[in-house]
């Protein structure tokens, strides 16, 4: 009998290129991309920045928990850009340690300094968290959600100096490593 390669789940910061590194990985892989905020989006109709301003964080949160089920659990061992909080809350931390544990998913933090996220987020509309002290809640985050990303991670990537392209190309080395350790594990 033969595993399904896992999917591949993409956790890290806002501004540390998710959504980029994911689409690309997908496109090598030749598999399906899911996108947890494009997903939460499509599936209540309204833009992040609508549901955390209409409704507040605690709803998109458990919105984030119910993609993400949705994502791990999917066959086809698919690409996931997650949500920048999603490790916030325990269930979801749980839900990729169980992913993890199983072998059908592999996590991977994608981690950039603050100064460098502040930098690449000057552009986006969709970050509500962002509205008020930008550098300043980077730093606040990085402190507080590092732990939180490290305790998910099988593969941790600093992405602060790094093209799109090298990015890629690392993971694609790491996770090859990665299903040679698993694939011997197994022998």
């Amino acid at each position: 009998m033969t595993l399904s390669p896992p999917s591949i789940v993409l956790v890290g910061l806002m501004g540390t290129g998710k959504s980029t590194v994911a689409r690309l990985l997908a496109e090598h892989r030749g598999v399906e991309l899911l996108d947890t905020d494009k997903m939460i989006e499509s599936r209540y109709g309204k833009s992040v920045r609508d549901i955390f301003s209409e409704s507040g964080e605690d709803t998109f949160r458990g919105y984030e928990t119910e993609v993400l089920s949705d994502c791990v659990k999917r066959p086809g061992s698919p690409v996931i850009a997650a949500a920048g909080g999603v490790v916030v809350r325990d269930e979801n931390r749980q839900l990729l340690n169980n992913a993890r544990d199983i072998h059908t998913a592999v996590v991977v933090w994608l981690h950039a300094r603050p100064d460098v996220l502040a930098e690449r987020t000057t552009k986006g509309v969709h970050r509500p968290l962002l509205d008020e002290d930008r550098a300043g809640t980077l730093i606040r985050m990085d402190e507080e959600r590092g732990p939180l990303y490290a305790s998910v991670a099988d593969i941790v990537i600093d992405v602060s100096e790094r093209s799109v392209e090298s990015v890629v190309e690392l993971l694609i080395e790491a996770l090859q490593e990665q299903e040679e350790y698993v694939g011997n594990d197994n022998v």
